[in-house]
């Protein structure tokens, strides 16, 4: 399929109105003609933990939010692109469940990563687990079975122990099934695109990080990507690592995050410095999704690696925290910086990152449209939503803090505020003026100010941020061939 060179929408299935149905209603109301580019709907599937992201399976959706029904109305007005979590499955999946009654007789058995996949005789090996990137204090979890008494399983993630999210063998040809299975399913339900949410994980590889263990991880592309090619559906690698990496995966022909943008935007708002932002918008790769909040955070190391100094970053960092932030920290040594750096990912909403200052938060959003690729807004983001404090000392959980739910009067309210009202006009044209599908240029202009420019035939839009003020304004040709200024 070809993709929509138009605005996406993120959300989760029950953030804007309670239920897919209700989803529905807001993107054909006060959202209408926003989101052309389609709607990324998190995990809507039953899970057993991570807000969707430990799903026990991909054939069903949670009944509290709707069925694939809902999916496949929405679908046939949006372009849908939902997670595949293709590096592990829930603990409470019926999968893991039959390994859990039956050990190693279990039909399912193969799916899963026992230690004897690993290490010959089953037992860990210190000096390996030193050189992984670890998401977890260890990369396995036991489980008590029938018969040998306990498993010891590969588990990333999770933050309980033993992890409620299973890593799955992506060389049995058992997984492939059900991968195979599951993307079936999607094609039927009118899903477009897929985002294979953990990608970078699904090697495990002695000697090494166990993070996009290469050659290998190429393998497992060729075939997911073919499968999906089989059935059009369009994928989107989601990997937080080192840039070089981003780059190998756009030279292979992916579709690739553009996790650096959200920290640079940032960065040359705050700094009220053109530099960074300057030198990365004229080397990147185009093929990207672009975003600058999500429901995980701003994305720092590895992400960032090699492109900040860790001081300027702590102090960036610690401007974030004065505003309401909250941090996800890098758990293995070997992986923090050399002088001891350590943040994963800022995490906060983007509005009160820039200090809720409407200006700034528009100038953020139009550095991101003006930058090629396929702009997604984060519903978060969309309402211009703040940190959410009080949801987060709830449940203890730092991510919550860009995570709150609106009720429908909530979302009817928020839409009439001025910063919102400025957004959805920026999204509008972004959306529909033409000069986006052409060349893209980033002009010359003193530290404190950005020009970017698009053109295309006779049309064309030049961005102006002046970083002082955060006064943004659009210089375009309009319909009647004449020169227009839009303030943003």
């Amino acid at each position: 399929m070809t993709l929509k060179n138009q605005v996406q929408l993120i959300t989760y299935p029950d953030s804007l109105g309670g239920d897919l149905k209700q989803l529905h209603q807001v993107l054909r109301g006060p959202f209408a003609d926003l989101f052309a580019g389609g709607i990324h709907i998190l995990p809507p599937f039953p899970s057993s933990g991570d807000r969707g992201f430990a799903p026990l399976t991909y054939l069903e959706i949670e009944p509290e939010f709707g069925t694939w029904e809902d999916i496949r109305s929405i679908g046939e007005e949006f372009d849908v692109l939902v997670d595949l979590m293709v590096n592990h499955i829930s603990r409470q999946s019926p999968y893991f469940q039959d390994f859990l009654e039956k050990g190693r007789a279990s039909e399912y058995a193969d799916l899963f990563i026992t230690l004897d996949k690993i290490w010959a005789d089953g037992q860990p090996v210190q000096e390996d687990i030193a050189k992984m990137f670890l998401r977890r204090p260890l990369p396995y979890s036991t489980y008590s079975t029938p018969g040998s008494g306990e498993e010891k399983v590969w588990t990333t993630f999770g933050k309980t122990d033993p992890s409620e999210q299973i890593d799955l063998d992506i060389h049995s040809p058992l997984t492939r099934e059900l991968l195979q299975r599951f993307f079936e399913n999607f094609k039927a339900q009118n899903v477009k695109i897929v985002r294979l949410d953990a990608v970078g994980y699904v090697i495990k590889k002695l000697g090494t990080s166990c993070f996009f263990v290469e050659p290998e991880i190429y393998e497992f592309l060729d075939w997911i990507k073919a499968m999906a090619d089989s059935l059009d559906i369009e994928l989107l690698p989601e990997v937080h690592a080192h840039h070089s990496i981003q780059n190998k995966l756009s030279e292979y022909g992916c579709w690739i995050y553009d996790f650096i943008l959200p920290y640079r935007v940032l960065e040359a708002l705050t700094g009220r410095s053109n530099k960074e932002l300057y030198s990365y918008l004229q080397t990147r790769p185009h093929k990207q999704f672009t975003m600058l909040d999500c429901h995980d955070g701003v994305p720092v190391k590895p992400d960032m690696d090699d492109l900040i100094d860790t001081k300027e970053a702590q102090k960036l960092v610690d401007l974030c925290v004065e505003r309401g932030a909250n941090l996800s920290l890098i758990l293995s040594e070997e992986h923090k910086a050399p002088d001891g750096f350590d943040v994963h990912q800022i995490r906060c909403t983007y509005y009160s990152a820039l200090n809720e200052d409407d200006d700034a938060y528009l100038a953020a959003r139009a550095i991101q449209f003006f930058a090629p690729g396929i702009p997604q807004v984060y519903y978060v983001g969309l309402l211009a939503g703040s940190n959410d404090l009080e949801q987060v000392a709830l449940t203890g959980e730092g991510r919550e803090i860009n995570r709150h739910n609106y009720t429908l009067e909530e979302i009817e309210a928020d839409t009439q505020r001025e910063v919102v009202q400025r957004l959805m006009k920026l999204i509008r044209f972004r959306n529909t003026y033409s000069a986006f599908g052409g060349t893209f240029r980033v002009l010359e202009a003193p530290d404190h100010e950005i020009r970017l420019m698009w053109e295309q035939g006779g049309d064309y839009c030049r961005l102006f941020i002046d970083l002082q003020n955060y006064q943004t304004v659009i210089e375009y040709v309009d319909e009647q061939g004449q020169e227009a200024v839009y303030r943003v």
